[in-house]
């Protein structure tokens, strides 16, 4: 039998070879890959989610395991869609006009990615416009706004009203080091989350 809880401690640890090399052994043994995303590679970004909220792991050794279950879901993927495994939900993410930084954004998908989430990442200075583009597009049900600059915050609140004068189901979530609770009710995103780990369980409840 494939030795999953194995994958999951190679994810926890951030080791790239051992990540790769035990998916495809797990294949090869023909366990199904729905069963080596869940067992493997979820349940070793789920702990290191757990741990980063505890402050017990910090952005480096998530960015760590992140890369390793990325490196693995390579090889998982095409096998994931050959099984028709679907993803829990659609998400589009970006940081908004006006706004280059993007470590904040790049480990909340790294993070829905490892909860199975399929993510398309629009990069940065996002304009409102293009948020609603690709949220129609791609059929998304969570869009994911960031800002990291007091001074991109009215951005962020352009995107949040442009996506919903689009009439769209999606859900708008959003975060970065200004934003609070208050000022996502203020306009009108239907949630905010202060971390990643936070950000991933936020997604789940609003899909």
């Amino acid at each position: 039998m494939a030795d999953l809880q194995a994958l999951a401690d190679a994810v926890i640890k951030g080791d790239q070879k051992t990540a790769v090399d035990l998916t495809k052994s797990a294949l090869e043994e023909g366990t199904g890959p729905g069963k080596v995303l869940e067992e493997g590679l979820i349940a070793g970004m789920n702990v290191i989610g757990t741990r980063f909220k505890a402050n017990e792991v910090y952005i480096p050794e998530v960015l760590i395991s992140a890369r390793a279950m990325k490196m693995a879901m390579e090889i998982l993927e095409p096998k994931l869609v050959e099984a028709g495994v679907e993803p829990i939900g659609k998400a589009i993410i970006g940081t908004v006009q006006g706004d280059l930084h993007d470590i904040g954004k790049n480990l909340v998908m790294m993070m829905l990615k490892g909860a199975g989430f399929n993510v398309i990442d629009l990069g940065v200075d996002v304009s409102p416009e293009k948020f609603v583009e690709q949220a129609k597009e791609n059929g998304a049900q969570i869009v994911g706004l960031s800002a990291l600059l007091t001074t991109t915050m009215p951005a962020m609140e352009k995107s949040v009203k442009a996506l919903k004068d689009a009439g769209l189901d999606a859900k708008v979530i959003v975060g970065g080091a200004p934003v609070t609770q208050g000022y996502a009710d203020k306009i009108g995103a239907d949630g905010y989350s202060p971390d990643a780990a936070s950000a991933v369980d936020l997604a789940k409840s609003l899909v």
